[in-house]
């Protein structure tokens, strides 16, 4: 049973992470983080079964910043009459990338 859930916790994670590089999936959506959330809940709770420390770890952290990006965006679809949030500029964009680096 515990292979079972593993086995489609990892698919859930893997399958979100593979339709973000193809560009079937926006990690900006609810159902992508949904996805990563389910994926690594269900990896957590085989782990502590299975009491995997480095696992608790990595995959209660996935968990946790998913639920982060989560409620990000249901925070965001709740704006009160303002409307959504306007997208950034171009010019707010940085071409070299999130860490300084080139893209």
């Amino acid at each position: 049973m515990l292979q079972t859930i593993s086995v489609v916790g990892a698919l859930a994670i893997l399958g979100a992470y593979a339709a973000s590089q193809f560009g079937l999936a926006d990690a900006s959506k609810l159902s992508y983080q949904a996805a990563n959330f389910l994926g690594s809940a269900a990896l957590t709770v085989v782990a502590v079964v299975d009491w995997q420390l480095g696992f608790i770890l990595l995959e209660g952290a996935w968990a946790l910043m998913s639920l982060w990006g989560i409620a990000a965006i249901l925070r965001g679809a709740r704006r009160p009459r303002g409307g959504a949030a306007k997208p950034r500029s171009a010019k707010a964009r940085s071409s070299k990338g999130v860490f300084g680096g080139g893209v």
